[in-house]
């Protein structure tokens, strides 16, 4: 079945326009319901949603849909996706729904869920609830009288995600003597990520922290650390931490003014376990957007760098069937297993200045040694998505351009899961070099897919 709903996370697009709607969210309430409806007893569904606008009309249609079917919709109101994660597993509930789009811009929305142990749904159980809602064939499900649902709300779950997080950062260390920029992106780490710095010991300097529902990532967050590095600087700070909209990625400002992104995270946490024996199977699963530096440093630490498609949910479908504990994305989002089923930026915050605390050390001093090879990312816009392999042409071209770089550099194209875009990366050790390949594959793609 061709996916017409769920891209590579969850339902997303511009709120109140198709399939963003409360229709639409109605409907994946009721699927939802129907494929999680394993009780005797009453059932319950877990809604949590970031700080947009439009999260009261998606929040109150989701709850609509599940209680319509017969299960109990618990809400957390704000909180970022992996706390949504922590409560539906510590609540035993049978699924949890995450209504947020993360680092999009505040218009847009999106739904994501998670199944009753805090991982996110496979393909084949998103594309079932897909079906429901298409087809339409639950329609005639309807619960009466006291068989319908009931909806309450749990008024301490951003308590019981800071304690949670807390927990994290080992009981013998704190973080006293340390100052701290943090921007939460105007998002739903506004209340949590304040108060777990401040109660570790930290002196936090707060960014984007006063949600309107309309300024949530506006010119903050992980996507524009611009600001944070203008603060880390200002106030002197040991380093400055940038959430997304929806607090599942992180990346980080050294003392210097230097952004450490979501590779050199990840260079650095490796690094660490591999050098406590915490590592499983000396092995950091990445995706195909993971710079080629990431490999090439961990390489000299022995450790071993597995290649996903883009998506953390593929990162971590790997890490489960592999049994490793670490992978994640050049963006910020880190799946740390030892502590949560999903990415979830403020376990990565906590985790770097654990090893900062620890080692008596400077951000800047452990990215030391981390270099990224020049990369270029470009995306074009197309009129249809047809397979590279169907275009002899574009698929000449991409293949004389990696023979060129003879195992130097790496060139991957691939089409958005949920716009209509192709997306163009090209890295390699000279930068000119990867700057002209990557306009050339975009040259060559625009004559065969009617881009602009």
């Amino acid at each position: 079945m061709e996916r017409k709903l769920f891209g590579t996370d969850g339902v997303r697009g511009v709120a109140n326009v198709d399939p963003m709607t409360s229709e639409i969210a109605l409907k994946i309430g009721r699927a939802v319901s129907h494929v999680f409806k394993e009780r005797r007893g009453r059932g319950r569904i877990v809604v949590g949603k970031d700080t947009r606008l439009s999260g009261y009309m998606l929040e109150t249609a989701l709850a609509s849909g599940v209680c319509s079917m017969g299960l109990d919709v618990w809400l957390v109101g704000p909180l970022p996706t992996p706390g949504i994660a922590f409560i539906t597993s510590s609540m035993r509930a049978d699924a949890g729904v995450v209504i947020s789009a993360s680092h999009n811009p505040y218009q847009d929305n999106g739904i994501k869920l998670f199944s009753g142990d805090g991982f996110k749904l496979p393909d084949e159980l998103e594309l079932e609830i897909e079906r429901l809602v298409m087809e339409g064939s639950i329609d005639t499900l309807r619960p009466v009288a006291s068989q319908v649902g009931k909806a309450h709300r749990i008024d301490d779950a951003v308590g019981r995600y800071i304690v949670f997080l807390k927990n994290i950062f080992p009981g013998k260390l704190s973080l006293d003597g340390l100052k701290v920029v943090v921007d939460c992106a105007n998002g739903a780490c506004y209340k949590v990520a304040p108060s777990v710095f401040e109660e570790l010991g930290a002196h936090v300097v707060t960014y984007g922290s006063d949600p309107d529902g309309e300024n949530i990532n506006k010119a903050c967050g992980s996507t524009h650390p611009e600001a944070l590095r203008e603060l880390v600087l200002e106030h002197n700070a040991h380093l400055g931490i940038a959430f997304d909209g929806d607090g599942d990625r992180v990346v980080f400002v050294d003392e210097k003014g230097n952004v450490v992104d979501g590779d050199a995270v990840m260079a650095i946490l490796a690094s660490y376990l591999k050098g406590k024996g915490s590592l499983k199977k000396d092995t950091l699963v990445a995706t195909i957007q993971s710079n080629m530096g990431l490999e090439e440093y961990l390489a000299g630490k022995d450790v071993k760098v597995v290649r996903t498609a883009v998506g953390d949910r593929y990162v971590l479908e790997t890490l489960l069937k592999e049994d490793m504990n670490l992978g994640g994305e050049k963006s910020g989002h880190i799946v740390f297993l030892d502590h949560n089923t999903t990415g979830d930026g403020m376990v990565t915050a906590l985790k770097m200045l654990n090893i900062m605390v620890e080692k008596e050390t400077s951000l800047f001093d452990l990215r030391k040694g981390f270099e990224e090879f020049p990369q270029v990312e470009k995306n074009i816009k197309v009129k249809k998505k047809k397979p590279i392999a169907e275009i002899p042409a574009l698929a000449a071209v991409i293949t004389r351009i990696e023979g060129d770089f003879a195992g130097k550099g790496r060139v991957v194209v691939r089409y958005s899961g949920t716009e209509m875009l192709l997306r163009v990366m090209v890295e390699g050790g000279d930068k000119e070099k990867v700057a002209r390949c990557a306009d050339e594959i975009c040259d060559e793609a625009r004559k065969h897919l009617g881009g602009e």
